[in-house]
């Protein structure tokens, strides 16, 4: 009689299935379809009992669903079992298809595992079909594969079923019905899951899109009303560095409407020898101070920061300026500098600047001392070296030793002096060195304040009595220096004896003519020499010759 009557059962069965799975695609949720996959299987599979066990990110299975028993659902929805105790249940039993089938007799042994069940009471089964309260039937439910099937899937959670109403284990259609309703469960749970994934990333998504319209607005109202200037330029492309946009401090600043900013880029407002600083600011996006022209004509001293503001699909799109005043505290570096390398009361370049000067133009090896193309050869090949003059070279590799060599040597002119008394026609770095003679008697007979005013016009005089480019030095005290490059020897001696006949001219010290004389020493800046041996070379002939006049013609009378 079960015979005839079983197409009469699968297609009630099939009507339920269909609605089942009609249900399942049509959930609201993921909890909403795993439950519908739960109650399916109680009311179109015919089981007593369904739970629906999900993987978790981390591997292991939890209790998501349970349908056909309210207390056994409260004892263990939510509880979870581990993956390793899940993939030994996996791996025993009988394999019906894809269904995995583990009878009374071997199921003892995962009575101690972690795996959330339950248990269900029962007489012991008279027939060899019939179903033992301690028989377990799975059915995995793998995510659809690239073509449809489930063998290339990932296990997305397993279907455990109990106690078939009709009291037998699954025939050949009952076992066919699991696995189909199993393969249809995991496309539904895998569209809920995706259906959940894409709700959270739309409701990301506004989230991120209101917090970005009010980063925009944040940042238009930080860009427009900062008090210190802004800039958008553009980054790449014919139109590199042309500006976008700009706030109204950057404008007042340049004293430039923003509508003809528009029409510049930075490098049309930078000054001219601030021009490399910019270019490596820009390409790099870092920090710079330079000078940006205004609309008088005058130039400003900025501090200019550009970060480099990227898409991440496009990449750089444009930079964004920073734009600080930083002319008074410029002024103040400038001042400070100044004082620093420069005598306080002529305003001249005092000793250390001097120094500094004098040894920027000497190198220590003589020019006797340079070395051949030989030697250049055999430097070559140490890469890279320096010579003992401090003056670093870089050969390159492959280059030729002699090009090496000149590379090395011919960038310095090195300083040399006229030989012997008689002018040779040789031209040198000259080195005057100046000591007024009477000048402590004013001090000792006026004071210190017309002792400053000699010093002061000394300094003038001096200043006025050189070429431009030619350094008037003040050592301290009542001594002056001065450098003259270019010079024979008979052309050092003309400006010592100019500048000898000025200073003795009579100067106006407070409210009385005074009188000071010069004593002159010319010494010879050579390379090989250090500074201090230069200076000491023009003061020994400086006093040589104070000594060879009479003292009564050491002053101008």
């Amino acid at each position: 009689m079960e015979t005839e009557s079983e197409p009469y059962v699968r297609l009630a069965s099939l009507r339920q299935l269909h609605q089942v799975m009609a249900d399942m695609n049509t959930a609201r949720s993921l909890a909403d379809t795993l439950q519908t996959v739960a109650d399916g299987a109680v009311h179109a599979l015919g089981y007593e009992l369904a739970c629906v066990n999900l993987v978790r990110p981390d591997g292991d299975l939890v209790v998501a669903a349970f349908a056909g028993n309210p207390a056994a659902e409260a004892l263990i929805t939510g509880r979870v079992g581990s993956r390793e105790a899940w993939d030994r249940r996996l791996g025993m039993g009988e394999r019906w298809g894809d269904l995995v089938f583990i009878p009374h007799t071997e199921g003892w042994v995962l009575d101690d595992d972690d795996v959330p069940q339950w248990y269900t009471d029962g007489p012991a089964p008279r027939f060899a079909d019939e179903w033992h309260p301690a028989d377990r039937l799975f059915a995995p439910m793998y995510a659809p594969g690239p073509h449809g099937g489930r063998s290339s899937g990932e296990l997305i959670g397993v279907l455990s079923v109990d106690r078939p109403r009709n009291g037998r284990r699954p025939g050949a259609w009952g076992r066919e019905a699991l696995q189909m309703y199993a393969f249809q469960a995991a496309i539904a749970i895998s569209n809920a899951r995706l259906r959940a994934n894409m709700q959270r990333a739309l409701v990301r998504l506004e989230r991120e899109q209101q917090a970005l319209r009010a980063s925009e607005e944040s940042f238009r109202q930080a860009f427009e009303y900062a008090p210190s200037g802004m800039a958008i330029a553009e980054m790449g492309g014919e139109q590199h560095g042309r500006i976008l946009r700009t706030n109204d401090a950057l404008c007042r600043l340049l004293g430039r409407p923003a509508s003809a900013m528009r029409r510049y880029s930075f490098s049309d407002l930078v000054h001219p020898e601030d021009i490399g600083t910019l270019l490596r600011t820009s390409a790099e996006g870092g920090r710079a101070e330079l000078r940006l022209g205004r609309r008088d004509g005058s130039y400003v001293w900025v501090s200019l920061r550009n970060s480099v503001v990227a898409d991440a699909a496009d990449g750089p799109r444009f930079l964004l300026t920073h734009v600080e005043d930083i002319e008074e505290r410029k002024r103040r570096e400038l001042q400070l500098a100044h004082r620093a390398s420069h005598d306080s009361l002529t305003g001249l370049p005092n000793s250390a600047e001097l120094r500094a000067r004098l040894s920027a133009r000497l190198c220590t090896r003589p020019l006797s001392a340079q070395p051949t193309a030989v030697d250049a050869m055999d430097a070559a090949w140490s890469h890279p070296v320096a010579d003992s003059g401090g003056h670093p070279f870089d050969f390159p590799a492959g280059a030729d030793p002699y090009d090496a060599y000149d590379h090395a040597y011919d960038h310095h002119v090195h300083a040399v002096a006229p030989e012997g008394d008689r002018d040779d026609g040789t031209k040198g770095l000259a080195v005057l060195f100046c000591d007024l003679d009477g000048f402590k008697s004013i001090n000792d007979r006026f004071g210190h304040n017309a002792g400053d005013a000699v010093l002061i016009e000394v300094a003038r005089r001096l200043s006025n009595g050189v070429r431009d480019g030619d350094t008037v030095a003040r050592l301290g005290g009542d001594e002056f220096v001065i450098l003259a490059d270019g010079l024979g020897r008979a052309d050092a001696q003309d400006l010592a004896v100019r500048l000898r006949n000025e200073i003795i001219q009579p100067i106006r010290a407070e409210g009385r003519a005074v009188r000071v004389g010069a004593s002159f020493g010319i010494g010879w800046a050579n390379c090989g020499m250090t500074a201090d041996e230069v200076l000491k070379s023009a003061d020994e002939r400086m006093y040589v010759e104070k000594r060879s006049r009479p003292k009564q013609h050491r002053r101008a009378g």
